[in-house]
This record gives structure tokens, sequence and C-alpha cells, in this order.
């Protein structure tokens, strides 16, 4: 897959245009842009940019210090492939994480907010029905950074979008499995009706149980590159998430 356009603002240098670089890739990778394996090349990353190769270069670096990219001699990236064991480890802390952001966020959202959450949930099942599945993990993502970035902490806004950037390409790589039956389901409609009774535990456990389920399901459609690790590792990191405790 290669790298999409991304507009940069007239008028900005220096700096600002490794900034920029970076939260543009960030926002690419956390919402499924890229899928695992994916290589992006410093070149071809600047060119799409519109820019030099010097700040899709710091931009790349700057990734793979988060785990987000594994970077090669040459400076070329690779979206990395999750292990099992990695990817039932960034479920749980998913788990406990996002949970968190939807409880600080329930007594922040007024009414409005909360009717454009409903929108939004109304979107994702139309794209559903139409077998969209990009634009369903989109009206997802939106929905639920909507909530988190109510919460107002900035820090633990943070570490999400951190963990979606692990998530996203594992998630984009499975975009049409997740629409058949008995796939991915969200627990939207559950959550905000919790939300507008004001109800952050409620709403907080179906987040939780929504991240789980889907975990489960993922590891039941794809092979990952550790399947063949010894099964009583992969059965104690697995032990969490089926009976929900911490990792």
């Amino acid at each position: 897959m290669g790298v999409p356009e991304i507009p940069v603002r007239e008028g900005q240098d220096g700096p600002a245009l490794e900034e920029v670089a970076y939260h543009r890739l960030r926002e690419a990778l956390g919402s499924g842009t890229f899928l695992p394996g994916d290589r992006l090349s410093i070149r071809r990353v600047a060119a799409a940019l519109g820019m030099s190769s010097m700040p899709a270069r710091t931009a790349l670096r700057r990734l793979a210090a988060e785990k987000a990219l594994e970077l090669l001699p040459s400076g070329t990236a690779i979206v990395p492939h999750l292990t099992r064991a990695a990817f039932v480890e960034l479920s749980a802390v998913r788990a406990e994480l996002e949970p968190l952001a939807i409880r600080l966020a329930a007594p922040r959202l007024v009414p409005s907010a909360l009717d454009e959450l409903g929108a939004l949930i109304g979107a994702h099942d139309d794209a559903r029905s139409r077998g969209d599945a990009e634009a369903v993990l989109r009206h997802d993502r939106d929905f639920l950074f909507r909530v988190y970035r109510a919460a107002d902490a900035p820090m633990l806004l943070g570490l999400i979008e951190t963990l979606w950037l692990r998530r996203g390409p594992i998630f984009w790589q499975l975009r049409w499995v997740s629409l058949a039956s008995g796939g991915m389901r969200h627990r939207h409609e559950e959550i905000l009706a919790a939300l507008r009774t004001g109800d952050g535990e409620a709403a907080s456990a179906a987040l939780r149980r929504e991240i789980l389920d889907a975990s489960l399901f993922i590891q039941g459609a794809t092979r990952f590159p550790d399947d063949d690790a010894p099964a009583d590792r992969l059965a104690r990191l697995g032990r969490p998430l089926r009976e929900g405790g911490a990792p």
C-alpha cells in the first residue's frame, strides 16, 4: 500500500514541518491507513507529504521510537506485524485505559455532544448495511475519540492514541472480515444510553466488553507470527482477557 497524499498548509517550514509530518503519519497509522508489512520509504513519505526528506525522516524516526514502526538501516520504515502475545497485551491495556477515559468523560458530555454521538452511531450502522468497511472503521474511531477527548485528560489521550498506532493496521487488515455475520460488533448504543443517564461506570463496562470481544474475535480470525510459540506462554497471556482480569 502506498503512502496517502497528505496536504500541508502553505508557509510552514523548519520544525513546524517535522511536526506536521509526524502528526499526519501518526493519524494515518492510528486510523488504519496502512497494513502490517507496508514499507514506508523516506522518499515516498516526503512526496506524499509534499515536503523534503528531512521532516519525513524525522517523523519516521519518532514513530519508530514509539514502536509504531520498525526502521531499517536504509531509513525505510515497516509497519510491524503484531505477534499474538503483543496483540493480547495491547488489548488488555486498551481494556483498562479506554474505559477510564469513558468514566472521566461521562460528566462532561452535554446533550448536544451526546446527540452528535448518536449521529455517528447512525452513520456507522448505515456504513455497515452498505458493506462499506472503511467507513465502519472510521465512524467507530470517530465515536470513541469524540468521547475520549471529552475526558479532558491529555496524558491519558496520548497513551490511548499510541495504543491505536499498534491497533490500526491489524483492524484495517481484517476490515472485511469484521463485516461478516458474527463478526465484530460495537456496543456504542449501550455506551451512549449509559452516558445519557450519566452512568459512566455502565458505559465503561460496555466499552471494556466491546474491546475484549473484538480481541477474541481477531485472535480467532487471523494467524499471528508467533502462533508456533509454546502454548503455555500464549495461554498465560490470554487468560486475563477471557476472565476479565488485569494482565
